[in-house]
């Protein structure tokens, strides 16, 4: 490997000549290169950007970074992981910019964000950034930089009025929150002039041409990978799910004007191709795409498959994979119990995802790796034997394969039904009879650390009085961030101990269900799905316990 990590890169779009007025402009990650060039989300930004002649664009992860320029009058991050927020104050800090967006002058550049954390709440967060894009890039990126070069020579305070009118970019400094009490519920968020929107609507790319990487290289964390977007969202919609109801609706790629042409552009360059979305066996013409994969134009292909419906694994799925260098397939169950599968409307039946396991086997296959969570709402003892119990019919079933079970806890997600409902404080508890059951049976249980899912949650619920918070974990120190089972959560409470009286308590953000007509910390942030259907939804879920 070079030096520079950017010598090794394969890149896969044309990048076009910064005119002399060009906007100097930063494109952050706030991680290690190699994780944030494996972002399909980061690779396409960069690409849109990089593409656009009015903006000479640098790239900076934390440990690489290119060419930055001396002034820059944009700086925008991809925030895809809840404690990067950290890394997002340590650059600020290295490019001597205030962490604060109120203690900016127009001497700053504007720091605009996006990413999955940030669409699905970005009030935790809210004061570090001037502008947050919420919704899909496709639509919004080049709103976002028409609005700013329209405004580019006009005061700091202008250009954000400005930028605030342009559908889907949130201005977080715009925006009043009052509260009950320091330490009391939400009473009301509202605009500060009657030339703000009262609500910010995500924006949603509903074309049937998808993302696929840009940029091929042996330093992503999916060594040489070509990632492409085969669907967008998923038409199950678990009622837990932020990745269903936030990004709705489902779309797929158009199999010979998007899919194949992808497929067949990174294939030229690298014999690893990773077909991604939430549900990608859900693509209408996901048989007619396997039946192409296996034919001998794509000999020495290695495939990877991101998500696995149950139900529509078979055998000869399961053989097309393990012909192209895969060895196992995931699936999410969530639970073995039918009754918790119908309340999160997991629409998925026992003796479909035994099915999965023969299918597995019979083509090939060596592995299954389940998905399943501890905690779920309205989830009891008996509920959790009915995991144990499935995993040994698995076993039994596919006798020779191997079977791994990742479980997480429950956590609410903003823009679910699921979100007013809290973590369940005997997950940690239930967490641990299921490692005590499957593993003396011989299988491979991997649960995700209990404290990750606190913090998860404390972030996911968090609103604006968070942001201290978060600034006093940071200097208090996080623990290792780069694995879960090593953080921190000790710094947590000590920083709510000291913050006592200005905030709520922890178990007000983390643990205590919320009732229906509180005021949501995102309640002014309008996803695919009404605060009434959510509502809807969640009744509905509670009906079948």
């Amino acid at each position: 490997m070079s030096a520079s990590p950017f010598d090794d890169e394969i890149v896969l779009f044309d990048a076009v000549s910064a005119a002399s007025d060009a906007v100097p402009t930063i494109f952050a990650f706030p991680n290690a290169y190699t994780i944030g060039i494996t972002s399909l989300g980061y690779q396409v930004v960069w690409a849109t950007l990089a593409g656009r002649s009015d903006l000479d664009v640098a790239r900076l992860f934390m440990d690489a970074q290119e060419p930055l320029p001396s002034s820059s009058e944009l700086l925008g991050f991809s925030l895809s992981w809840e404690l990067d927020y950290a890394n997002v104050l340590t650059l600020l800090e290295r490019l001597g910019i205030p962490r604060k967006s109120g203690d900016r002058t127009e001497n700053h550049p504007i720091i605009f964000g996006g990413g999955p954390v940030l669409t699905g709440n970005p009030e935790p967060f809210a004061d570090f950034f001037d502008v947050i894009l919420l919704g899909d890039g496709e639509v919004i990126l080049d709103k976002f930089i028409d609005g700013y070069q329209a405004v580019r020579g006009s005061d700091r305070q202008t250009q954000l009025e400005k930028l605030a009118q342009i559908p889907g970019l949130y201005v977080p400094q715009l925006y009043t929150v009052e509260y009950t009490a320091p330490d009391g519920p939400i009473a009301s968020i509202k605009p500060t002039s009657a030339a703000v929107p009262e609500t910010v609507t995500k924006q949603t790319h509903r074309s049937n041409t998808l993302s696929a990487s840009t940029v091929v290289t042996p330093q992503a964390a999916w060594e040489n990978i070509f990632m492409v977007e085969t669907v967008r969202s998923c038409p199950e919609m678990c009622r837990f799910c932020l990745a269903s109801y936030l990004t709705l609706p489902f779309r797929t790629a158009d199999l010979e004007q998007s899919l194949i042409p992808a497929i067949d552009r990174g294939f030229a360059v690298t014999n690893r191709i990773g077909l991604l979305g939430a549900s990608v066996t859900q693509h209408p013409e996901f048989d007619t795409l396997i039946d192409r994969l296996a034919s001998p134009t794509y000999d020495g292909m290695r495939l990877s498959v991101s998500s696995v419906r149950a139900n529509t694994i078979t055998e000869k799925f399961a053989r097309v994979l393990s012909q192209r260098d895969s060895r196992s397939v995931t699936i999410a169950v969530e639970s073995g119990s039918q009754r918790v599968r119908n309340i999160i409307n997991k629409k998925l039946e026992t003796d479909e995802i035994i099915s999965a396991a023969q299918q597995a086997k019979a083509g090939g296959l060596k592995a299954m790796k389940l998905y399943g969570m501890a905690g779920l709402p309205e989830e009891t003892d008996d509920d959790l034997q009915e995991t144990v119990d499935l995993m040994l019919r698995l076993k039994k079933a596919a006798p020779g394969l191997k079977l791994t079970l990742g479980c997480s806890t429950f956590v609410p997600k903003s823009h679910t039904p699921f979100q007013w409902f809290g973590v369940n404080p005997e997950a940690q508890k239930r967490l641990k009879f299921l490692q005590k059951k499957l593993r003396s049976k011989g299988i491979d249980f991997r649960p995700e650390s209990y404290k990750w899912s606190i913090v998860q949650a404390l972030i996911s619920r968090g609103d604006r009085r968070l942001t201290p918070l978060l600034e006093k974990v940071r200097e208090y120190g996080m623990g290792n961030t780069d694995n879960p089972d090593h953080i921190s959560t000790g710094t947590y409470r000590r920083a709510f101990k000291d913050l006592k009286g200005t905030l709520p308590t922890l178990d007000y953000y983390v643990h205590r269900d919320w009732e229906l007509d509180e005021v949501l910390p995102w309640q002014h942030l309008q996803g695919p799905v009404t605060l009434p259907a959510l509502q809807k939804h969640r009744e509905v879920a509670i009906a079948q316990a």
